[in-house]
């Protein structure tokens, strides 16, 4: 595959979790980090993520290289919710309250 249709790729795939991020923040009454350069850093990680890995594991956890366990740091992660409900954000700031 060459340069650009990787790069093609990538930007599909960033812009197809931007795309779920704001619908699942919506569809939860969330909203998403109003920064917008950490906001791509983090839809951007999400994104080498799932290259690498095969899935969009939250960037900011540390995964343990065994999948069944690492399958709660997926995000939206298993932590999120109660994260935005004590803190007004998930640990790596993708989500907020609105």
């Amino acid at each position: 595959m060459t340069e650009n249709a990787e790069n093609a790729e990538l930007n599909a795939l960033i812009e197809d979790i931007r795309r779920r991020c704001t619908e699942y923040a919506e569809k939860k009454g969330y909203k998403l980090n109003p920064d917008g350069k950490h906001l791509e850093t983090i839809i951007k990680g999400l994104a080498r993520l799932k290259t690498k890995y095969g899935e969009e594991y939250c960037p900011c956890r540390v995964r343990s290289g065994d999948k069944e366990k690492d399958k709660v740091n997926i995000c939206p992660c298993a932590f999120h919710e109660k994260e935005i409900e004590e803190d007004g954000c998930c640990h790596c700031q993708l989500f907020f309250k609105k």
